[in-house]
């Protein structure tokens, strides 16, 4: 058996990575990211998760004795010192089916300051009664207290749920790629086209976008409304799911924070957790509404044609309406051409594009409009003689938009794109 090449073909003085190895390597990186969740899930959950159920659920509770009191000591390097922490301990005697038990029982959390753990200690009077849960499996296991640590379940469902899904989509992904070419793959894939008018072969109306989308939402005074291709929408989609969702594990550790000191408990561990997590949630939170704000200032931008999808020397009415309040010092209407294409450089895959024409239909400047109104002004548009119809394919892309460009007095400039689908003439489709 021959072993793929780790070089494919050369390129001037240097070779690309084989795509083969390229797929190996992000497979195993994928697969080491779902065995480190599993890995990380599988400790917090057998060292969190089911011995807090367990105390919770199946300890059986019982009345001890207090028969014995002392201080836990624990010592932890630091660096070049030593942490030492202090718990107050009883030694607890309690009836259990199987016959009296003593065991020790901790209380409370450690403190750093022996003083203050004693005084805690002093609390509890030997011969005194307090109520316990032991462990009917291990009957010298005892706790005094019962309870979930709500920041260690949050941290088992985020982070090893964050490692697996996305070590999880990645390996899916490489398996289902693996053996098969960029053609393979685009025959597989969904139909990503449709028919165009007239007659025309079935590899040509593969070629063409699908403008169903286009289509389906009429205009107030022409016959098509274009729908806005915003990127920054799910941008902004995006950054706001990340700030709820990362804000609402932030709350649930502070609720638990503030339920420990109310406690009169100290977690420095959960507290130490609370500063990063709380400046990544403010950060969130700040990005998502300056986000916000920069895209509802100014107003919607709505687009009305006459006809869709375009030919090629055909004469097209468009509507602009621009809402919003304020000044805008200059608005401007262009159709645009954009051509894309996709390769493979070594073992990665890149995506061009560049405007390769674009022509203007209509400028305007210092306009002031009013709360509760819009700009509105219609533009003849004219698709050129020559134009080439859009198409996709797996590798290239010939893409028009008609783009408003807009500034406003006291705001950032903004752009605008709006889809539209150029056909082939019918004279230019082939026959069957």
């Amino acid at each position: 058996m021959r072993l793929p090449r780790f070089f494919a073909k050369k390129r001037g003085h240097r070779r690309t990575g084989s795509e083969v190895w390229g797929s190996v390597g992000e497979a195993l990186f994928h697969a080491v990211l779902v065995v480190a969740g599993l890995a990380f899930g599988g400790l917090l959950v057998t060292g969190v998760a089911v011995p807090e159920w367990r105390m919770n659920h199946d300890f059986v509770e019982a009345e001890g004795t207090v028969i014995g009191k002392g201080l836990g000591r624990r010592v932890v390097p630091a660096g070049s010192r030593i942490d030492t922490t202090w718990q107050p301990g009883l030694l607890l005697r309690y009836e259990t089916p199987t016959g009296e038990v003593e065991s020790w029982a901790f209380r409370g959390p450690r403190d750093s300051e022996r003083d203050r753990a004693r005084a805690r200690l002093e609390q509890v009077a030997l011969g005194g009664q307090v109520t316990c849960w032991y462990d009917p499996a291990a009957t010298e296991r005892v706790v005094l207290e019962r309870g979930y640590n709500w920041w260690m379940w949050a941290l088992t469902l985020l982070l090893p749920g964050a490692l697996l899904a996305f070590g999880g989509a990645g390996l899916w992904r490489s398996v289902a790629r693996w053996g098969k070419s960029e053609e393979r793959r685009a025959v597989a894939r969904p139909g990503r086209g449709t028919r165009a008018a007239g007659p025309a072969s079935a590899e040509h109306q593969a070629c063409l976008p699908a403008c169903d989308n286009l289509v389906n939402s009429p205009g107030t005074i022409l016959r098509f409304r274009l729908p806005l291709e915003s990127p920054e929408n799910w941008t902004l989609l995006g950054f706001g799911l990340f700030a709820v969702l990362w804000n609402v594990v932030l709350v649930l550790l502070a609720v638990n924070a503030g339920l420990d000191l109310l406690g009169g408990r100290l977690d420095w561990l959960l507290l130490a957790v609370l500063v990063p997590f709380g400046l990544v949630g403010a950060a969130g939170i700040v990005v998502f509404v300056r986000g916000l704000v920069l895209t509802t200032a100014v107003g919607p931008t709505q687009l009305e044609i006459s006809d869709h999808p375009l030919r090629p020397g055909g004469n097209y009415e468009v509507l602009l309406a621009q809402g919003g309040s304020g000044t805008f010092s200059r608005i401007e209407l262009t159709l645009e051409l954009e051509e894309q294409a996709t390769f493979r450089q070594g073992t990665d895959t890149r995506t061009e594009r560049a405007v390769v024409w674009s022509s203007s239909l209509g400028s305007w400047r210092g306009l002031q409009v009013a709360p509760g109104t819009r700009f509105e002004a219609g533009v003849s548009l004219r698709v050129p003689d020559t134009a080439m119809h859009s198409f996709i394919t797996e590798h290239n892309a010939v893409n028009w938009r008609l783009v408003v460009r807009g500034q406003p007095l006291r705001w950032p400039a903004f752009a605008r794109s709006f889809p539209v689908v150029v056909f082939p003439t019918p004279s230019r489709d082939p026959t069957p």
